[in-house]
């Protein structure tokens, strides 16, 4: 399984030239990883596995995640990216019956 630590280039990215960096604010500056800077799971909504709240408004805030970012990060949105194309596929949400 590939491994998403510092130094695997295809795995981990960080960019601490960017203005937003670190765009989170518990994060760890030497290990964050910006690879996934919109994270691909975000489609998900409560079944994404994060941690993540809704605004007044209803729109999922994901200001408190650090799964994309952090070790592991990479292997679960590998791991769980089916799910989105399943869901593309169908053309409808993952809560909608089949």
């Amino acid at each position: 399984m590939a491994s998403d630590k510092p130094g695997n280039s295809f795995s981990h990215f960080t960019n601490k030239d960017c203005a937003f960096f670190p765009c989170h604010h518990a994060a760890d500056r030497d290990s964050f990883n910006c690879l996934f800077c919109f994270c691909p799971l975000y489609a998900l909504g409560e079944d994404c596995g994060g941690s993540f709240s809704y605004t007044p408004e209803g729109i999922k805030d994901c200001s408190n995640c650090l799964l994309p970012h952090a070790k592991g990060g990479y292997d679960y949105i590998r791991e769980n990216i089916g799910r989105i194309t399943d869901m593309a596929r169908r053309g409808k949400s993952e809560r909608d019956p089949a």
